[in-house]
């Protein structure tokens, strides 16, 4: 008895369906992938970068050599940029404190006892040890202090740490109260500090620093030098220090 033949179907015309639905959804990973990059970090990029790698692929990109896939892109980086934008906003803000310093102090600019500058550091107030006290003394005198009260009420809202920093020149000093430059330099800034606080700025922002003769300005050798080493520093410290080029306000 004959077996009876059945009919396969013939050829099926429809399996570029199936190549077209992978093609499809490659596609869509594609796309996916370029969204991806476009709004996560790099530690995100990289490891969906290794998971897609190792479903299609079968290694991470991190397995893969250079001269395989070539260099990898590079990826903005956003904390860089934020610091930068972050530097530019403080420069900012301590060039309108130098520049109302400058105003506040603007007589005694003039006369060359008091500099003010902006730096690495912040912005440095510089005044002359003769507004400020008599020869060989730490008390500041009534002259003296509406200077520095009007820069207190600069300082008092200001956010940025004050550091006041006292020098003095080679000129050795020995007497019942300072013994050396050393304690000279240091009541000379602290004298400064107690009236900052007793003005209204707060206590955990200032610290006071005596150098004696160590950082000098000008020649000791001649009267005009030694005069000018005669002072004390105050600086707004800089809440992001950045290298930039110091530059005088006037």
């Amino acid at each position: 008895m004959a077996r009876k033949k059945y009919d396969d179907g013939g050829e099926n015309h429809e399996r570029w369906l199936i190549s077209y639905a992978d093609f499809i959804t490659l596609l869509f990973a594609f796309f996916v992938v370029m969204y991806a990059v476009s709004v996560v970090n790099e530690g995100k990029y990289r490891v969906f970068s290794d998971a897609l790698g190792e479903a299609f692929g079968g290694r991470s990109a991190a397995s893969r050599t250079t001269s395989q896939v070539g260099p990898v892109l590079p990826i903005p980086d956003i904390v860089a940029r934020r610091r930068a934008e972050a530097l530019r906003r403080e420069r900012e803000r301590l060039t309108r404190l130098a520049q109302q310093l400058s105003s506040t102090l603007a007589p005694l600019v003039r006369e060359g006892k008091v500099r003010v500058t902006q730096n690495s550091r912040g912005v440095s107030v510089e005044i002359n040890a003769s507004v400020l006290f008599a020869s060989g003394d730490a008390a500041l005198t009534i002259e003296s202090s509406e200077a520095l009260h009007a820069v207190a009420a600069l300082l008092k809202d200001d956010p940025h740490a004050v550091q006041v920093e006292g020098h003095t020149d080679t000129t050795p000093i020995s007497n019942a109260l300072f013994p050396s430059n050393w304690e000279l330099s240091a009541v000379r800034a602290s004298s400064v500090v107690r009236l900052f606080e007793a003005s209204g700025v707060a206590l955990a922002r200032l610290s006071a620093v005596g150098h004696g003769s160590n950082i000098p300005v000008a020649s000791n050798d001649t009267a005009e030098g030694r005069a000018r080493n005669r002072r004390v520093a105050v600086t707004i410290l800089s809440a992001l220090p950045d290298p930039i080029t110091e530059i005088p306000t006037r």
